[in-house]
């Protein structure tokens, strides 16, 4: 991501405050009076602030009031999978102008996918009929682990066939913007802060399943990323020992024993339950996807089929001890159930998670782990890929230091301040 100045600094307080006055800028950032006025100026000539009325009068002169200008830039968001492709386009606050889906990756080889994601692409920002040139780049997620030169190196089973292909560089060069990537489970973590149910909580994790298990983690509002990216892998957690051999080399991992593949096979081996979820073979002998023999199964159980209910129930019981772990470790009070599997079928998942952690979570005398089904979670991935985006236009970076740190940095912002600085103002 790039270096980040106090513009961006500015642009997230008033995003979250909704609307502020310039005094009240000065005391949420720190920055002086002189630094507040250059920025705000730039930002309202840029167009990405608009002045919005005064606020009501306190006894002295009322102020001006700033807000966002939500419609002054978009992002776009993909989240690339082997069953789907999903799309979002944003505004500058993060709220979906647009979205859609269309097939997934299957074992077309990766040029032929980038060719059709960039139609879509296009599609989808001409179908809003903005000028593409408000649009800051795009966010590209999918099934992890991603290394941050070379995106997916160890990829899925079904996704092999992309290791090694650069798939931001091609995809950059195909749809003419930068591209930002992450995996998915992080990126619904995004979403989730930024659009979703858990708005005003600064740490939560968002416990992700979709074409596999993962988590993303938020503290203090600031994503968790690890030392490649790749933190929160709870689908790579061994819950036993014996258990069955996971694609990642392990053994007994989460995902082998809960994930949608463990859940259609298992489906598949029982007749009863795969004839009473549909799971008939496609035209050619061809198998549907799992997402789609997954999804089969879940509506089986809504409809009342005890056998593809309990086979939920137990990929739940086992997510929710790598869920339970996960709390432990970062002693969570929140917890998101979010991702594509998890938007058909978190009805039957959310009160195993919640009655595990209620009885067992180590620090419950303490507080309680709250524990929400997303009201997004079949999109939150291709939002939080767009969010990734906007952070890099929105966000300071909180890792640098002090948000001064990145003032410092702009010639004419440290100018301004020093300026002031000399007619007796300081700064903090």
């Amino acid at each position: 991501m790039p270096h980040v100045t106090s513009r961006a600094a500015v642009l997230d307080v008033i995003r979250a405050a909704g609307t502020i006055s310039r005094v009240r800028l000065i005391e949420a950032t720190g920055f002086t009076g002189a630094t507040i006025s250059t920025v705000v100026r730039r930002l309202i000539d840029d167009g990405l602030v608009t002045e919005v009325g005064r606020s009501e009068s306190t006894g002295g002169k009322p102020r001006t009031l700033l807000a966002l200008n939500e419609r002054a830039r978009y992002a776009v968001g993909v989240h690339l999978d082997h069953s789907g492709i999903t799309y979002a386009l944003t505004d500058l606050g993060g709220s979906v102008v647009a979205r859609m889906s269309r097939a997934g990756a299957g074992t077309e080889n990766p040029p032929v996918v980038v060719a059709r994601m960039t139609d879509e692409v296009d599609k989808l920002i001409q179908g809003v009929g903005i000028s593409r040139d408000l649009v800051l780049g795009l966010g590209l997620v999918s099934p992890g682990p991603l290394t941050p030169a070379s995106g997916m190196r160890l990829t899925p089973p079904t996704m092999r066939h992309w290791e090694d292909f650069p798939l931001d560089r091609a995809l950059a060069e195909a749809t003419g913007l930068p591209v930002v990537l992450e995996n998915d489970a992080t990126a619904a973590a995004l979403g989730e802060h930024w659009s979703g149910v858990v708005r005003g909580t600064p740490s939560f994790a968002a416990v992700y399943m979709g074409s596999g298990i993962g988590a993303g983690i938020m503290i203090d509002g600031v994503v968790y990323r690890g030392r490649s990216g790749n933190a929160g892998e709870i689908g790579h957690m061994c819950l036993d020992v014996d258990g069955p051999d996971c694609w990642c080399g392990a053994r007994g991992c989460t995902e082998a024993l809960a994930g949608p593949a463990a859940v259609v096979t298992q489906a598949r081996a029982d007749a009863r339950v795969s004839r009473a979820a549909g799971l008939a073979q496609g035209p050619g002998g061809r198998r549907p996807s799992v997402a789609s023999d997954f999804a089969a199964v879940a509506r089986a159980a809504r409809l009342g089929d005890h056998g593809a209910r309990e086979l939920l129930e137990n990929s739940a019981r086992w997510l929710a001890l790598a869920t339970r772990a996960l709390a432990n470790v970062m002693d969570m009070d929140t917890l998101v159930l979010t991702g594509p599997g998890l938007a058909v079928a978190g009805s039957v998942y959310l009160p195993v998670v919640q009655e595990e952690l209620a009885r067992t979570f180590f620090a419950r005398a303490a507080h309680p782990v709250v524990v929400r089904l997303s009201d997004s979670a079949a999109t939150a991935p291709a939002i939080g890929a767009a969010t990734m985006v906007l952070r890099a236009e929105l966000v300071p970076l909180r890792q640098g230091g002090p948000l001064l740190s990145s003032a410092r940095s702009d010639p004419e912002l440290k100018a301004a301040a020093g300026a002031e600085s000399a007619l007796g103002g300081r700064t903090r």
